[in-house]
């Protein structure tokens, strides 16, 4: 499965979309492997995917391929961080 993070981009056709950081956490423990992730950061609210991510880093749990599509260069620079350092 490929899973897209934002709450106001669509994804693209063929990805499942998800807008909130739990519904991507629940997206990623499911019985479907996710083959490929993108992420914006600011999901509305207080939600971003840092969640997502230190879900993953707890867990294990990493996509092949995981990309940031964010417009938020603060929230793209922690997220892509951490996805390089932890990343296997």
């Amino acid at each position: 499965m490929k899973l897209w993070v934002d709450d106001l981009r669509p994804a693209p056709v063929g990805w499942r979309w998800c807008t909130t950081s739990a519904a991507a956490i629940d997206a990623l423990s499911g019985s479907e492997p996710v083959d490929e992730l993108s992420l914006d950061h600011d999901l509305g609210g207080d939600d971003t995917t840092r969640p997502i991510v230190l879900w993953m880093c707890e867990h294990g749990v990493w996509p092949e391929e995981v990309r940031v599509h964010s417009a938020n260069p603060v929230g793209v620079e922690w997220l892509e961080g951490m996805i390089a350092r932890y990343k296997p």
